[in-house]
């Protein structure tokens, strides 16, 4: 029986119209080995015949019957489309599910997806769902565990207000668009008014129309007043759990420890989601951009690994490009969690005698190749 797995779903796919994301899907099928390119055609007939948009965001194109014996092997491959394809008669489609089956295999991922179908609220976190984990537990049924929702699709640091209800608003904008907060939630944090926490910083909160917990932050491109006190930033908190606990907490300390500045000081979102989520760790820093094709794959990664275990000092590593949170670089299980890609920049910490020989042979290390030179495959 055919069944979904993590490794057969991939994330940021992008297509004009249906057609198109039936071919991409069916290049993966061929890539994958598990059928002959022709059987696109069978694919492409089917949806002719009858649409394979089965409701809440999921579409499973698959080959006509005389098209069988194009499947090399039993499988499937999954793309999400994050801005959804029209798959016809105002029906969008934000996963499409190709399926290579010699027979009627296909008929155990329609009971798979029976319980998936059942639920009126799975189309918005399909449309919404960043990981491949998330998606894979979606379509098997399973609601993924709740997250806060607090990441550079949440944070705008340029926000052209020039008063503190259009902060408001914009913030409510924001979590609206990654499917946190219903046009409920945004009439009651309009109608309320933002508390002054000192520092430049307002907060506003509600637990109105709240699909899931998230957080905003939001700074204008120029200070200004609001009701006789500086506004530098508002942060949005849009609950209806304590996911978001963590962040207040951290807000606590910012504020006692008069560090509240360092948000207005922010280069970029990541930076500013990383004030909000961890204590900022002290010692000497290095950012370097990985030039790997692959990333960090196995072999990187534990090369990476092996330089810094060479130093005494402790030393941490975040993906600026991924969700910036610093970890072990000593810790190959860490660096390969990272998710680095070709073109990601992480940055490191070092802290000890040795930081700075560290910080210089790590980063001499990344433009080497960390193993993999010119030429290397």
């Amino acid at each position: 029986m055919l069944t979904l797995a993590e490794q057969d779903i991939q994330l940021g796919a992008k297509a004009d119209d249906k057609q198109s994301a039936i071919r991409m899907v069916a290049q993966k099928m061929v890539d994958a080995g598990l059928i002959e390119a022709p059987y696109v055609e069978g694919m492409l007939r089917r949806e002719t015949q009858n649409s394979t948009y089965l409701g809440n965001g999921i579409a499973i194109p698959h080959g006509t019957t005389d098209t069988r014996e194009q499947v090399k092997q039993t499988g499937v491959r999954v793309l999400h489309f994050a801005d959804g394809v029209n798959w016809g008669d105002g029906q969008t489609a934000y996963v499409v599910i190709g399926i290579a089956a010699r027979s009627d295999e296909h008929l155990g991922i329609l009971r798979q997806l029976t319980r998936v179908l059942a639920d009126d609220s799975v189309a918005d976190y399909l449309k919404h769902c960043k990981s491949t984990a998330d998606l894979a537990k979606l379509l098997s049924g399973q609601k993924p565990t709740p997250t806060l929702l607090l990441d550079s699709s949440t944070v705008q640091l340029q926000t052209s207000a020039q008063d503190i209800f259009g902060l408001q608003s914009t913030a409510c904008v924001l979590l609206q668009n990654g499917g946190a907060l219903d046009a409920s939630g945004t009439a009651a944090i309009q109608a309320s008014s933002p508390v002054w926490m000192g520092q430049g910083l307002w907060l506003a909160r509600t637990n109105t129309g709240v699909k899931r917990t998230a957080v905003s932050l939001v700074r204008p491109a120029a200070p200004f007043q609001h009701a006789g006190q500086p506004v530098q930033g508002l942060l949005l908190i849009a609950a209806q759990d304590a996911l978001h606990k963590p962040v207040l907490d951290r807000l606590v300390d910012m504020i006692s420890e008069q560090n509240v500045a360092q948000l207005w000081s922010a280069a970029d979102s990541m930076k500013a989601v990383k004030l909000l989520t961890e204590k900022p760790i002290e010692g000497l820093e290095g950012t370097f951009t990985i030039t790997n094709p692959h990333g960090l794959h196995a072999r990187p990664s534990a090369t990476l690994v092996k330089v810094a275990k060479e130093f005494q000092s402790e030393i941490w590593v975040a993906n600026l490009d991924g969700d910036g949170k610093s970890v072990n670089a000593k810790s190959l299980m860490k660096i390969v969690s990272l998710g680095v890609k070709s073109g990601h920049r992480l940055q490191f910490i070092a802290k000890g005698d040795d930081a700075q020989q560290a910080i210089s042979k790590i980063g001499q290390s990344i433009a080497d190749g960390l193993g993999e030179g010119a030429g290397h495959e």
